[in-house]
């Protein structure tokens, strides 16, 4: 049974950094997609970052766009999501996210077929 367990998040000040990592268990996942959604209070759960399975070809959504660096490990089975220049705008719960192959651009949580618990981000201002 496949398991993403996140961990870096917590609380930041504004113009601040933080690294997300986002480790697997109970399966390789090396040929799925990885990456990132967020979900603030009352809003639904939005796509922030993505990585294809080899590590060459990444996309950003375009509010952390400029931000955010993410990177894959596939003989760790990790990924991780590097942010800087936090803003209070990018307070959430942020949920690593495993699917099979598809175009960065279009992927949607209906595409994913594993996530993780979640974990809280809170950048103050």
């Amino acid at each position: 049974q496949v398991q993403l367990v996140e961990s870096g998040g917590g609380l930041v000040q504004a113009g601040g950094s933080l690294k997300l990592s986002c480790a697997a268990s109970g399966g390789p996942l090396s040929s799925y997609i990885k990456g990132w959604f967020r979900q603030a209070p009352g809003q639904g759960r939005e796509f922030v970052a993505g990585i294809n399975w080899s590590g060459g070809s990444t996309y950003y959504a375009d509010p952390v766009k400029g931000r955010c660096t993410i990177s894959r490990d596939n003989a760790k089975n990790t990924v991780d999501l590097q942010i800087n220049s936090l803003k209070p705008e990018d307070t959430a719960v942020y949920f690593c996210a495993a699917g099979p192959p598809k175009l960065l651009r279009l992927w949607r949580p209906s595409d994913v077929d594993y996530w993780g618990q979640g974990i809280q981000v809170t950048v103050s201002s």
